[in-house]
This record gives structure tokens, C-alpha cells and sequence, in this order.
């Protein structure tokens, strides 16, 4: 393995609400989290508008490896991932986020990190807040 920096970059807040309308942004929390029924760190529970809920768990075999690139690009496309639309990960604070964007590149499929995810995002009492098991 050898790194290289991630080509699609960083997000701040503004860009990842408008890739969450124009692209496929990505949580990587636990669905109960994303759904809004529990938040065990931040002050807000639920997620960004237009995000879809993707935790990062299902990245993962039972041995806690990653899943083959075409197992985790099946799982990607199915939530929406496709060449044509560019794509962001966000979770709570960053770091299940940056194994979800790590993910993503194993299957070959660029990503740019929300590096301030929820956390940063819930602290804003300006910004749209969405709850339930649909991205809107």
C-alpha cells in the first residue's frame, strides 16, 4: 500500500450541504445516530439533509478487515455512489468518516471527508437538521 493524497479533498459545512443536493453525501455513523434516535456525543441527534446513511461497519468482514473492492463497490453503488456524481463522508467527528473515505478508495471510488462532520455541523443552530430513516 502505498498513500497518496485523497484527490477529492476536504469539505467545509457549506460544501457538504451542496453535495449533499448535487452529489452523495455519505454518513458513516450508526444508522440509530443518522435516524436521530440516540446522540451519545453532540447536542443535536439526527443528520444533514440529503445524506445517506451508510455506517461504516458494513466496510468490514467478521475478521474486521475490509471487504473485497467489489464487494464495498457493490455496497457503494447500491447507496447511490456512481462515477458521475462526486462524493463526500461525513460521521461524528472525522475519524470513522476518514475509514469510510478509505473504503471508498479500496473500491476505487473517490471521496472527499467532511472533517468537521456532525459534530461541527450540530453545533450550528442555522443549519438544517433531519431526523428518520430517509435522507430528507
Amino acid at each position: 500500500f502505498e498513500p497518496v493524497p485523497a484527490a477529492a479533498g476536504v469539505l467545509d459545512a457549506d460544501g457538504a450541504a451542496e453535495l449533499a443536493r448535487a452529489g452523495v453525501l455519505l454518513d458513516a455513523r450508526a444508522g440509530e445516530r443518522y435516524r436521530g434516535e440516540v446522540e451519545p456525543v453532540d447536542p443535536v441527534a439526527g443528520h444533514i439533509p440529503g445524506a445517506v446513511s451508510a455506517p461504516t461497519t458494513q466496510n468490514v468482514g467478521p475478521d474486521g478487515r475490509f471487504l473485497p473492492a467489489g464487494e464495498l463497490g457493490a455496497r457503494f453503488k447500491e447507496l447511490g455512489v456512481t462515477a458521475e456524481v462526486p462524493v463526500g463522508v461525513y460521521c461524528g467527528s472525522g475519524v470513522s468518516g476518514a475509514h469510510e473515505v478509505l473504503a471508498l478508495a479500496v473500491a476505487g471510488i473517490p471521496a472527499a471527508l467532511y472533517v468537521g462532520s456532525w459534530s461541527e455541523w450540530s453545533s450550528d443552530s442555522r443549519r438544517p437538521v433531519a431526523v428518520g430513516p430517509d435522507p430528507q
